[in-house]
């Protein structure tokens, strides 16, 4: 097997994807520091999705219904109060009422921080509120963000575990014919890459590499909008772990090999079930910036300088691949840097390692710089004379 850098190709854009636009971050702070704390929140929802009060009146009273997955999302400011509300799950007859309220316990107490559940009649809520002036964009963006993450993760757990219902049907549309072609033939590259690097990694015992390969091959497929249900939790559940320093390195390698042979023996079928647009009232990613990115980029610098001065670019490409992977997995970036990345992994797929080092470079600089641009260097910028 010829040794280079294995495929990439941008995912397709999901329906209604939340985008995100900085800009309001920084009025909503400005206008809570001013103690406009109406305007801050306005300001801070729109950061979090612009397109939640398009065409709205905001003067006074402000009332949002929105799916997050199969969730339903209910933010009211009326008044001084402003607050959410979640339902999300029915507890029926079927229902192992004793195991799912003492997990519902558990989970007031742990991961909740702000928002709790309660049961109402036979509906399982989340809710929170509090006063208009109280609202802090941190406070308003950690409380959604929360109601959203776990309202949306657990009640496929808890329908399964517990046989719970679901609230309601998620609002989901079906991948079209020729977006089901697309997408089946992305998953089938990855699934094929990471197959044949494996093995060229296994045959040259470069154990280290396999983990590369592994979490590379999963940020590719979990990083997709339209992945969704089981698919995507089991997905999430190995990004954690994989990226868990107190797990054994081998044992996470060898975990996540088994992980990876399950996903390559799934049919076409299988697969689909999870793969669908899905209303998102919020990213469920982290809050990002030009500083936030920017103090990302300065936590791989010390690596990447010991494989610029070594000339180890083999390594250098695989660290920068998946660190770009994983920004996009854990930040709700701008469009603007969304596609510096999808542009240089575009550019660098299929490429030997000396040739993709300076353009991964370049682009991994201009984040460290808070420089990045929409179209990622040739690869003739500052960085690419180390390796021309």
């Amino acid at each position: 097997m010829k040794n280079v850098l294995p495929k990439f190709q941008r995912p397709i854009q999901g329906i209604d994807e939340p985008r995100t636009e900085v800009s309001h971050w920084d009025k909503a702070m400005d206008a809570y520091d001013a103690k406009d704390y109406r305007k801050a929140l306005i300001e801070t929802i729109n950061y979090m999705n612009p397109e939640l009060l398009s065409g709205k009146e905001s003067d006074n009273r402000i009332s949002l219904i929105k799916g997050q997955g199969s969730a339903e999302i209910h933010v009211e400011v009326n008044g001084q109060i402003f607050s959410v509300k979640a339902p999300f799950l029915k507890v029926t007859d079927a229902t192992n009422k004793v195991a799912l309220f003492r997990k519902i316990a558990e989970v007031n107490f742990n991961p909740l921080t702000l928002s709790q559940i309660h049961l109402k009649e036979d509906t399982l809520w989340f809710e929170y509120e509090m006063p208009v002036e109280l609202c802090q964009p941190y406070k308003v963006y950690d409380v959604l963000r929360e109601i959203c993450v776990y309202a949306d993760d657990y009640d496929d757990e808890f329908v399964e575990k517990y046989k719970a219902d679901f609230y309601k049907e998620a609002h989901v549309q079906p991948m079209a014919g020729e977006e089901i072609e697309q997408v089946w033939g992305q998953l089938t590259d990855i699934l094929n890459d990471y197959k044949n690097y494996s093995a060229f990694f296994k045959e040259k015992r470069w154990d280290a590499f396999q983990w590369d390969i592994t979490v590379i091959s999963i940020l590719k497929i979990v990083n997709m909008p339209y992945v969704h249900g089981t698919l995507r939790t089991k997905l999430q559940e190995y990004v954690h772990n994989m990226f868990n320093g107190q797990i054994d390195f081998q044992h996470r390698i060898d975990k996540g090999t088994n992980f990876m042979q399950k996903l390559c023996a799934k049919s076409k079928d299988e697969f689909m079930k999870d793969i669908y647009h899905a209303d998102a009232f919020i990213s469920l990613k982290w809050r990002s910036s030009v500083q936030i990115l920017q103090d990302d980029a300065k936590n791989l610098e010390k690596t990447v300088t010991k494989y610029v001065n070594d000339g180890d670019n083999f390594s250098l490409c695989y660290f920068l691949q998946y660190n770009f992977l994983y920004m996009l997995y854990n930040f709700n970036v701008e469009e603007l840097h969304k596609n510096a990345i999808y542009d240089v992994l575009e550019k660098v797929s299929g490429l030997e390692p000396q040739k993709a080092a300076p353009k991964l470079l370049d682009t991994y600089y201009s984040f460290l710089n808070g420089s990045t641009k929409a179209t990622s260097s040739s690869g003739k910028g500052l960085f690419a004379k180390l390796f021309g």
